[in-house]
């Protein structure tokens, strides 16, 4: 059961430190009795076998004392992206039926304000106590209802049970050979499978400790790589970029990171090289939040040794592609269901929607999107193919690549450029793909932004982009 996990840190490693957040050093006797604590209060707030619980803030310890609360109690921990805006929380407290929103300090009139007739509020740093808890909660129990992007309509709630998170942080512990002994960095939102399961619940698994940051800034990392000599950290592309671009990355000393997991896109060759000539290699994860999130993943001497594969799938994993190239998933870390639906899984497989290949060396390779694909005069064109050499085109600082409406060829691809200086040249962008590729897979025009629509975790927003490109015409 994942509530035993602090319990038997704090049995046989009581003073080791399990936690670091804001120069507050956790123990595992803290955390330990923190989660009691919290398992305490949110009983006596009438939480029991079942029950929703949402979080609402920043990356905070509270929201990892819950999810062991929550675990602890048979209940189910609801994380709410702190970008979206009211009506969207609303709507997934409302369809969740959460019954008690838990808010950091910093969003708890945000939280109020969005709260469903029927839920709760209260400050997750203050629930208050009560008479200690029973531990009832078991493997089978559902621990983590977490609702996709919704870029496609109304957000679906993948629904995580507590196997899911134990087998997800074996697949890590085995892809990152992560141990007691090492340090993991947190920046990624922990509203996310991502930023919660790639590396911060393993390492708690694990016995390691987790340096957890509120939220992704550069300064702010370089500081923490500098003073707590993180050995992993997870980052994804516009992270990744955002620091190879910052002023200190040249002289930064990235020496104690032995490597950094990046996944959630595409991940560009050029970003993946800087970090590998600072002398960490960089491990591709892929998965999706329906499978908590670790599927394929390489190791850290396959991440040196083919940059751009995603690796292989994992220990506890099972992957196939069917017959349209679709990458699916079944194993004890995939989804019991959509909450409220019965359209997850298809004879216990999950269909990613991403198209992906297999080389002669058993390695696995992400192409694009499914719902991505271009389909341009009865010919299929990927994107993610066109958008890595349009990264190297003349003055591209940010690129994509969206389809658009077309009366004669149904669609044709568009280049979405960030230039990165102002003698941006349109027409050097499109001669860069002369004789590089099929030429009906070439942009057919450059539209410039400021800057890419992106969603929380750094993604493009490509729905976003594609209205933006066919209203400019």
């Amino acid at each position: 059961m994942l509530w035993r996990w602090p319990e038997r840190h704090a049995d046989h490693a009581p003073d080791r430190v399990a936690l670091r957040f804001e120069g507050q050093a956790i123990t595992w006797r803290d955390f330990s009795c923190a989660v009691e604590d919290a398992a305490a209060a949110l009983s006596a707030r009438g939480v029991g076998h079942g029950d929703r619980v949402g979080f609402l803030g920043h990356n905070h310890p509270a929201q990892l004392f819950l999810l062991f609360a929550c675990a602890r109690l048979g209940a189910i921990q609801v994380p709410l992206n702190w970008r979206l805006a009211a009506p969207e929380w609303h709507f997934i407290l409302a369809d969740s039926g959460t019954r008690l929103l838990c808010a950091a300090p910093e969003m708890l009139r945000s939280a109020q304000e969005a709260a469903p007739e029927g839920c709760a509020v209260a400050d997750a740093t203050a629930l208050g106590s009560g008479e200690p808890a029973t531990p009832i909660g078991c493997d089978d129990d559902p621990l983590l209802l977490v609702y996709t992007s919704g870029t496609t309509g109304r957000p679906k709630g993948a629904l995580l049970d507590q196997r899911a998170l134990l087998f997800n942080a074996l697949n890590a512990r085995h892809g990152f050979d992560l141990t007691s002994a090492d340090r993991v960095l947190t920046v990624l939102p922990l509203f996310h499978v991502g930023g919660l399961n790639i590396q911060t619940t393993p390492a708690l698994y694990a016995g390691a400790q987790v340096t957890l940051l509120p939220r992704f800034d550069p300064g702010a990392f370089f500081d923490a790589v500098e003073q707590q000599r993180p050995t992993l950290s997870l980052v994804v592309p516009a992270v990744m970029q955002a620091l190879v671009a910052h002023a200190r990355w040249a002289s930064a000393d990235l020496s104690s990171l032995r490597a950094v997991g990046a996944g959630s896109s595409d991940v560009p060759i050029p970003l993946i090289e800087a970090f590998h000539a600072k002398g960490v290699p960089v491990q591709q994860v892929y998965g999706a939040t329906e499978t908590c999130p670790i599927a394929i993943l390489q190791t850290r001497a396959e991440a040196l040794a083919t940059p751009g594969s995603i690796g292989r799938p994992a220990m506890h994993a099972e992957c196939r592609l069917a017959s349209s190239g679709e990458i699916e998933v079944r194993g004890p870390a995939v989804l019991r269901g959509y909450w409220k639906r019965d359209d997850a899984l298809r004879d216990g497989w999950f269909a990613t929607g991403d198209i992906g290949r297999v080389d002669e060396h058993g390695r696995w390779w992400f192409t694009d999107r499914l719902k991505h694909v271009i389909i341009s005069g009865g010919e299929n064109i990927y994107p993610a193919e066109v958008e890595r050499m349009l990264a190297s085109a003349p003055g591209v600082a940010e690129c994509a690549v969206v389809g658009r409406p077309d009366p004669k060829w149904g669609e044709v691809p568009v280049a979405v450029v960030v230039p990165a200086a102002e003698n941006f040249d349109a027409a050097s962008v499109l001669a860069h793909f002369e004789g590089r590729i099929a030429r009906f897979k070439h942009p057919r025009a450059v539209v410039t932004l400021p800057a890419l629509p992106r969603t929380a975790l750094g993604k493009v927003a490509v729905a976003e982009l594609r209205a933006m490109v066919s209203r400019a015409g």
